[in-house]
This record gives structure tokens, sequence and C-alpha cells, in this order.
């Protein structure tokens, strides 16, 4: 018979491992918002609006609201996609006045919303969150901390 010791959650992750996670993927969603033109803002939240994490380049108390705006998006889109039959979420873009508003799942049930300029090259765009879904997926999958 074995006893816990209260260092490893069930799932097998000590906590010094998702402190890592965690650090790799604030590193890659600041990378991310720091390296591709026009991003104001970028956030990842999970799918009941929860912070994951929050870029560097600007107050974290706006990312509050922003998480919130965000969730509000995923849940409109899933209900689209429930009503018309069209399969999971992969992007939204939202175009108003002064820039564009992108909601992107990156697996494991969670999204990243991106601010941009009016300026920003939308298909840039859309390209550099393909791949941040990509290499932050990984990042997300609880089987990434235990191997």
């Amino acid at each position: 018979m074995s006893t816990s010791t209260g260092d490893t959650p069930a799932g097998g992750t000590t906590p010094a491992e998702l402190r890592a996670a965690a650090a790799d993927f604030t590193w890659l969603l600041n990378r991310f918002a720091t390296e591709t033109a026009g991003v104001v803002d970028a956030i990842a939240v999970s799918s009941d609006g929860l912070l994951i994490a929050v870029s560097e380049l600007r107050e974290h108390a706006d990312s509050e609201r922003l998480a919130a705006i965000v969730s509000g998006i995923t849940s409109l889109a899933a209900g689209a996609s429930g009503n018309y039959g069209l399969g999971g979420l992969n992007k939204v873009i939202i175009d108003l006045e002064g820039g564009h508003v992108l909601v992107s799942a990156i697996g494991s049930g969670a999204v990243l919303g991106v601010v941009t300029d009016k300026e920003a090259k939308l298909g840039n765009i859309a390209y550099e969150m393909t791949l941040f879904a990509n290499r932050a997926g990984a990042a997300l999958s609880p089987n990434s901390c235990s191997n």
C-alpha cells in the first residue's frame, strides 16, 4: 500500500513540474505577443473563462476584462456551431474600426485571445496564432508534464 505525501497530485505531476510548464507557456505567449507585428495584447483563457496566461504588453488589470470578452466570443461561437453543426472552434475574427479581436482554439479546452491594431496583417496574425497553438497545445496537454 502506498501513501501520498501531498507533493504529487493525482495526475503524477509535481508542483515544480507544473510551475515549469506554466513558465514555458507564459514565455511562449510573451514571445508570440512581442514578435508578431500588430499585436496589442494576447491572453490564454480556459474554456470556463479563467486566465491561463497574460502577455506583458499591457496592464494585468485589463486582462480580466479581455478574458471575459474572449470567453463570451467562444461561447457565441459554440452556440453557432451547435445550431448549425459547424464543428469545433478554429478562429473568430472581429473587425472593428480601430483594430481586430481574434480568438483561436489552442487545445485542451483553452483559447488564445489576441487584440491587434488596425494595420495588422490578419493573414500573418492567423498564421502565427496557428504556430502558437501547435507549440502551446503540447504545453497545455496533461501528459506533457508527466513525460
